[in-house]
């Protein structure tokens, strides 16, 4: 390819889920409400946890850590929407558009460890419930959250790196409502075979360690609550980590059904309305999954809510 043909790029446009200036208004008031609901929920479970001392536990101290991973999980990409519907503007800088890009990827792959993590919290507390104070330590807690921060704030980090040694062609619409890795490697103009080479081998071995992780864990809590002899004794077991199931499934069943789909013009646009599921969906739920199955994070709800009553009085 001649060097006259690529473009220094200092901008892109993002085309968002719809171009009809019909649907633009109702769709920052879908965006809008859901971002609200998302930062007030997982707040509220923030607060909650850290404010009642019975909750000061391996498991609600990894909770806690995923809602903040939501909050900043749909910061990175709400925001930016709203302000461009609102501006009616679609342009992201170059800058900008990688930044994006390094937050998306650090907090996607961070909820995918928590929730590897927290399949392990809930692996020792069903499998071995008498050794579970002291495997699953304060220390050990907070390497396992440790060691996922930086991890992937790394991963992340190595591929915008890459991202940024591309160059990219005079096309730059991005259809997409925000800068996600596929599409950006569609708009480049030089081989972007390192980059897919990394993605594949770096980024998929911490997916398929996540995975793992999760299949074992949950393969040996099935397998141990079956040798439960009554069923009220299951159903209790069960319940201890049905909430998790639930965000599990609802977070990598989209995920996989975006990034493991066939790439095409035609398919981007369903990608893109598809990632609103484990974008701004998923973070959404988290809380009120969490929340309606666990009885001590309601308690810790309404004693919070009934304080504030009390203080307002």
């Amino acid at each position: 390819m001649e060097w006259e043909n690529l473009t220094s790029v200092s901008e892109f446009f993002l085309l968002g889920l719809s171009q009809q200036p019909e649907q633009q208004w109702p769709l920052f008031g879908l965006f809008l409400s859901m971002y609200l609901v998302t930062v007030t929920g997982n707040l509220l479970i923030i607060l909650a946890i850290t404010a009642h001392a019975q909750l000061h536990t391996p498991m609600f101290f990894f909770l806690a850590n995923l809602s903040l991973t939501d909050i900043c999980f749909v910061s990175t990409t709400i925001p930016k929407t709203l302000a461009n519907i609102w501006a009616q503007n679609q342009v992201i800088s170059y800058t900008g558009c990688l930044s994006q890009l390094y937050f998306f990827l650090m907090f996607g792959m961070l909820e995918a460890s928590l929730l590897a993590v927290m399949a392990y919290d809930r692996y020792v507390a069903i499998c071995y419930p008498l050794h579970y104070i002291m495997v699953m330590s304060p220390g050990l807690c907070g390497f396992l959250v440790s060691a996922s921060w930086v991890t992937n704030a790394l991963h992340s980090l190595l591929h915008t790196l890459l991202m940024s040694s591309l160059s990219f062609c005079a096309h730059q619409e991005i259809a997409h409502f925000f800068c996600d890795i596929n599409p950006l490697l569609s708009l480049s103009c030089t081989d972007p075979f390192i980059n897919e080479l990394v993605i594949f081998t770096v980024g998929g071995l911490m997916g398929l360690v996540c995975v793992l992780c999760l299949v074992i864990s949950y393969a040996y809590i099935f397998s141990t609550i079956l040798k439960i002899p009554s069923a009220q004794g299951k159903w209790k077991a069960f319940s201890t980590c049905s909430s998790h199931l639930s965000v599990v499934s609802l977070y990598f069943g989209s995920s996989f059904c975006v990034y493991f789909s066939p790439l095409s013009n035609h398919l981007a646009q369903k990608d893109a309305v598809a990632s609103v599921m484990y974008t701004v969906v998923t973070p959404m739920l988290n809380p009120f999954i969490y929340s309606l199955r666990n009885r001590d994070i309601k308690s810790s709800l309404k004693k919070l809510m009934w304080a504030r009553k009390i203080q307002s009085f």
